[in-house]
């Protein structure tokens, strides 16, 4: 069976994973206070160039959108997202479920259009009732989109500017951040990421670690008592030293880039596979996930030897469906599957 289904099938990196048997035996404290977790926060500040940056670490993708939002938003706010991002669909209530609406908005492969995000913020405030509305008091984007698609550096900076306006944070959810900042034609680096959002974070889930994610707070901005409100999320780990030891791996060596390098090379190759082998993109995306339409008694069989995603249906005989490459994909991975495609 190859595996394409998704970008965490398989455990973790060896670097990470000879890290955490090599530091196994050594007694540290607990919840982050150990020496490997304030290792791994300098050298997430150096990375950012923002030597003031707070850096926390997290258990997972949905505790940490959870437990960020949840802790930036006032009680009568929502956050404005796009119709398909994580948060709108794929976490199952979860920000609903502290008490704040997600807003809304169409997306555009994935991303939400600055013009709309105007507009939608104009016209809550000239209705005079908005008194009586959830209040638009955060955004959030992701980077790469549901849709594996990025935002370009003035994107990004025409919505930090809207955010600045209106005085609500600009939160970037990098689950898969490592893939948007190797790909080849982007114009965005992490430092601009660091200056123009408020908040983001780098997911190693999906970048080669166990779990966890690690959160920066990029404007002297963290919540008041925001580890107390990781716990209450029930997203401290109390062997912090797992998170600090994985994310001190990522940012030694250029692990994290290297990662991201060699799953975007690998998905530059499946995308040439797949158009020699004619098939039809969904939308081609400039990171690890691929989009094509396939026939479904093709998908029928294809899925005999290969997992990949669904993704929607796109008309009663044909489905989109989803391949990812990751850290563990090899190049004997690629060629097992153009035989079988």
């Amino acid at each position: 069976m190859l595996y394409f289904a998704n970008d965490y099938t398989q455990g973790a990196c060896q670097e990470i994973l000879d890290a955490i048997v090599k530091t196994n035996f050594e007694n540290l404290s607990g919840y982050g206070a150990d020496k490997y977790c304030e290792s791994a926060k300098a050298k997430i500040r150096k990375a950012c160039e923002l030597e003031n940056a707070d850096v926390y670490f997290l258990v997972g993708g949905t505790q940490t959108n959870t437990v960020v939002i949840n802790s930036m938003l006032q009680s009568y706010e929502g956050v404005i997202a796009a119709e398909t991002g994580h948060i709108s669909v794929h976490e199952a209530g979860a920000i609903e479920f502290t008490g704040h609406k997600v807003l809304m908005l169409p997306h555009h492969s994935g991303k939400i259009d600055v013009n709309e995000l105007k507009e939608y913020l104009q016209t809550f405030y000239v209705d005079k009732n908005h008194e009586h509305m959830v209040f638009p008091g955060m955004v959030y984007i992701s980077h790469p989109t549901e849709y594996g698609t990025l935002y370009t550096k003035n994107e990004l900076t025409e919505i930090s500017e809207i955010c600045k306006k209106y005085k609500i944070p600009l939160f970037l959810d990098g689950a898969r951040l490592a893939y948007g900042l190797m790909a080849k034609d982007t114009d965005v680096t992490l430092p601009d990421i660091a200056r123009l959002c408020d908040v983001f974070y780098f997911g190693g889930t999906k970048a080669g670690a166990l779990l966890g994610e690690a959160v920066v707070f990029t404007k002297n901005n963290t919540p008041k008592n925001f580890i107390t409100r990781i716990k209450q999320h029930g997203a401290l780990l109390a062997k912090g030293r797992l998170l600090g030891v994985q994310f001190d791996t990522l940012f030694s060596n250029d692990l994290y880039k290297r990662i991201g390098k060699h799953t975007i090379n690998l998905s530059e190759k499946l995308k040439n596979i797949l158009h020699e082998k004619n098939y039809r993109f969904y939308l081609e995306s400039p990171t690890n996930q691929q989009f094509i339409i396939i026939e479904n008694t093709k998908m029928e069989k294809l899925a005999k030897n290969v997992s990949f995603s669904f993704w929607e249906k796109y008309d009663e005989n044909h489905t989109v469906i989803r391949f990812a490459t990751s850290w563990a994909t090899t190049e004997k991975d690629l060629d097992e599957l153009i035989k079988l495609l």
